[in-house]
């Protein structure tokens, strides 16, 4: 993994590096499968000294920033916060990896996954349709109380009458 560290306003010292490294490797390996590179930015103005962090794990920007009175005190503040982040994101993909392998052996259908169409259960029924016009179309789906009577009509081809959710009906007309 390659970590930048960038010093402004601090004499840069290889001590403040090797501590930065050190610990960042550390949190990397910990938490994170395939680390891309990270960017640190060590800064003092005045009596403010603050660590800036940029990581790029897994195809997710990290970032964390602390401002303390001692530079150590900021890198650990910053390091915790991305501590926090990275393990958060290895939860949530562990949850997610894990959630359809957990239901196979209860005998119920596992959850779709985004991306992937969810096995669909078809229920196939046989329709009588016949040569109708739309009033005798509408008075079978009332006669009957199905959803929705699929009809032809001599003009038009197929045709669809069904009852809409405000409870007036409706009429799906195929193009001549």
């Amino acid at each position: 993994m390659q970590i930048t560290v960038t010093f402004r306003g601090v004499e840069p010292t290889q001590a403040l590096r090797a501590y930065v490294t050190d610990k960042l490797e550390r949190l990397v390996g910990k938490y994170l499968k395939r680390p891309g590179g990270a960017h640190v930015i060590l800064s003092v103005a005045k009596a403010r000294h603050s660590a800036d962090i940029a990581l790029q794990a897994d195809h997710v920007p990290l970032v964390a920033k602390e401002t303390t009175g001692d530079l150590y005190a900021a890198i650990d503040g910053a390091l915790a916060r991305l501590a926090h982040q990275a393990q958060k994101l290895k939860t949530q993909r562990a949850e997610r990896k894990g959630r359809d392998s957990a239901r196979i052996g209860d005998g119920r259908p596992p959850l779709p996954r985004r991306g992937r169409p969810a096995q669909l259960r078809v229920v196939r029924e046989r329709l009588r349709t016949g040569v109708l016009d739309v009033d005798e179309a509408v008075a079978w789906l009332e006669r009957s109380g199905q959803p929705f009577v699929a009809f032809l009509q001599e003009d038009r081809g197929l045709s669809v009458v069904y009852r809409r959710p405000d409870g007036r009906i409706g009429l799906i007309e195929s193009p001549a």
